[in-house]
């Protein structure tokens, strides 16, 4: 019997089938990096064997799930520049990155055991998230509201302090100040301030 192509779309029970397990898993690697896959296929309602098929091992699976959290932070920039004024939308954008760096702390721990591991896959890169902050920055540079020449790699190295915070206490108070102050900095200078 001939394999199906990758390319070919899942059947949607199926297709339900692996979004279960992948919202299962981040709940449960969220709160323990080592949780046993056993327990994942379990609460999400699958078999081992419908869970291996989907994710061969826990590589694939905490790849998948940083690549899906990472995609869902990036497509959030456009949607909010289609909503919002550039300057709204970066600012609420950050809000949106900082939620996501302190409520998936667990998945960072899970992606630090899978690519420390020796001969284990190399820890993925945040491309998307990066080009989302690039196309942010570029929309306000050309609105006047932030000063010109701020690159994605400036952004990244100014707001570093956010994953300092420790996101078992109530880090939103100071994340906030943090990025308010981000924002002041991005402003300064600014040909419309």
């Amino acid at each position: 019997m001939p394999q199906p192509k990758k390319d070919t779309p899942l059947r949607s029970d199926a297709q339900r089938n692996r979004e279960r397990i992948l919202q299962v898993a981040m709940v449960e690697l969220t709160r323990r990096a080592d949780v046993p896959l056993s327990t994942i296929a379990k609460k999400a309602g699958v078999g081992q064997g419908t869970f291996y098929r989907n994710f061969p091992h826990r590589e694939a699976l905490v790849l998948e799930l940083y690549r899906h959290e990472m995609r869902q932070v990036a497509e959030a920039a456009g949607e909010l520049l289609d909503t919002r004024e550039p300057e709204q939308a970066l600012r609420e954008w950050m809000d949106h990155l900082a939620r996501f760096a302190m409520t998936k702390a667990g998945l960072a721990d899970a992606i630090r055991l899978v690519t420390s591991a020796p001969g284990g896959p190399e820890r993925p890169g945040p491309t998307p998230v990066v080009d989302a902050a690039g196309t942010l920055l570029r929309a306000n540079e050309e609105a006047g509201t932030i000063r010109p020449g701020v690159t994605a790699d400036d952004f990244f190295l100014t707001i570093a302090g956010l994953w300092q915070i420790d996101p078992h206490e109530d880090w939103q108070p100071r994340a906030t100040r943090l990025l308010d102050i981000v924002m002041d900095g991005l402003r300064a200078g600014a040909p419309r301030r």
